[in-house]
């Protein structure tokens, strides 16, 4: 495993291709969703952390998405089996048929 040297902050990870962050948050928040030490949790005060990514967090969180939009289905079946907020589901289920 190569060494880390930087890590980007999910709401920055999130600006990046445009996408959610609360979508991004449901995903990784289940941290077996991405290879073992490609999320960091930074701990910013006693009790506060943010999520980080590393370089490779990055591009597997690309692949994972980009696979799920092949279809409007497939997308669908994606959020219903990784993303556990309703609201938020159904939020983005409205978007992606426009």
């Amino acid at each position: 495993m190569a060494t880390v040297t930087h890590v980007c902050t999910l709401d920055y990870v999130a600006r990046m291709p445009g996408e959610d962050p609360k979508l991004l948050e449901a995903i990784v928040y289940n941290d077996d969703n991405l290879t073992y030490g490609a999320i960091i949790s930074v701990y910013t005060g006693s009790d506060e952390t943010i999520i980080a990514l590393t370089g490779q967090g990055i591009e597997e969180l690309q692949d994972m998405l980009g696979g799920a939009r092949f279809t409007i289905k497939t997308w669908h079946e994606f959020l219903d089996d990784l993303v556990h907020d309703a609201d938020l589901v159904a939020r983005i289920k409205t978007q992606s048929r426009r």
